[in-house]
């Protein structure tokens, strides 16, 4: 954390003083602020350091149609191709007829903009930084990380719906019955998505399922406002996800991208469709077959932004399950490249870290 006596002092009282607001940066929009405060300013060149984002036709993500999951196994084995291709070659696909209903979907994403647009004092209600409470809201879990280089332009909120589910009462009533609803559908979508990425590696279909990677989730709603000066900031800094794998639900805003051998590439919204992004914890499992992929959120003078990101993962709370490469997966020529962790243990040092470009993954390199 940075202190008094350090240089980035400055930086650090603004820090302070704009999470004391509980506000988020709806706050500064509302107040209609026409130049973000510099703790969001990114350091020079920063949004150029990778080739734009490109327009052949290699370089579209991955779109996966589940429509024919579960009719016969022909046609299933074609859908763990394609699994097995995205999660090698991009770690990122989008999927279409994926069993959670359009209304379902749209409930979600107004549910979570009612929540970032209630009045602002029933907002304080929920501002933590206890990232163990089950609905929290805050801005920046890394608002403080001495590393971290600027303030991301987006609120959220952050919710655990597994592996014990809250208690209605618990969460705020512009999102309750949505929250419930979806996080239903998505434990079963991500039942699934364990299953077909168990089979990509010719294991067996509950592999990951009984290794208890499906126990916990954590949800975040978050809320990209309007940005007076979007060449000055980011969305969300580059990084990639301390999870097993990721489903996000983005609206039509646009502004999500990946890096994919050194460029910057579009997630273009689809409509209906869900976005899968293979987290650190399946990378390291599967000894790097599999790939974790660094993204970013680009600011945009429109908005808001709506998404919810469900992570696989019971982040921070207790869960003394040990995980390391599958040794299925390991031979004399694929030797294990990752010591054993546990999930608090790397989520810990992932928000001390903050997301300041790098990947904790390196730490846990053998």
């Amino acid at each position: 954390m940075m202190t008094k006596n350090s240089r980035e002092f400055d930086s650090y009282s603004e820090r302070k003083a704009f999470d004391e607001t509980k506000a988020g940066v709806k706050g500064l929009v509302d107040a209609q602020i026409t130049e973000i405060p510099r703790i969001f300013h990114l350091p020079p060149g920063a949004l150029t350091e990778k080739k734009p984002s490109v327009l052949s036709p290699d370089f579209k993500i991955p779109i996966i149609d589940f429509a024919g999951v579960q009719v016969d196994a022909v046609s299933r084995e074609a859908i763990v191709e394609k699994v097995r291709y995205a999660a090698e070659k991009w770690g990122f696909f989008q999927v279409i007829n994926h069993g959670v209903p359009l209304s379902v979907l749209e409930k979600i994403k107004d549910g979570v903009s009612r929540f970032h647009e209630e009045d602002v004092e029933l907002k304080k209600s929920y501002f933590s930084r206890d990232f163990t409470k089950t609905f929290i809201y805050h801005n920046n879990f890394d608002l403080y990380s001495s590393s971290s280089s600027a303030v991301n332009w987006r609120d959220t909120f952050a919710c655990y719906m597994a592996p014990d589910p809250p208690n209605p009462e618990e969460l705020p009533l512009a999102c309750r019955d949505a929250l419930i609803e979806y996080a239903k559908h998505v434990m079963s979508l991500g039942g699934l998505i364990f299953e077909l990425l168990s089979e990509a590696l010719s294991l067996n279909s509950e592999t990951f399922k009984r290794m208890h990677c499906l126990k916990g989730l954590l949800m975040l709603g978050n809320y990209y406002p309007p940005c007076p000066q979007p060449d000055l900031t980011l969305g969300l800094s580059k990084h990639s996800d301390n999870t097993f794998f990721t489903i996000l639900l983005q609206d039509q805003s646009g502004g999500l991208q990946v890096l994919h051998q050194d460029c910057w590439v579009d997630v273009s919204p689809l409509p209906g469709a869900l976005v899968i992004n293979i987290g650190d914890f399946l990378q390291m499992m599967t000894n790097d077959k599999f790939k974790s992929a660094e993204h970013r959120v680009l600011a945009n003078r429109k908005g808001p932004r709506i998404s919810i990101s469900s992570f696989f993962s019971t982040s921070m709370l207790p869960n003394s399950t040990v995980y390391g490469p599958i040794k299925e997966l390991l031979s004399e020529e694929n030797p294990p490249k990752y010591r054993d962790f546990t999930i608090k243990e790397y989520s810990t040092g992932y928000i001390e870290k903050g997301l300041d470009g790098t990947s904790l993954m390196s730490h846990f390199r053998i």
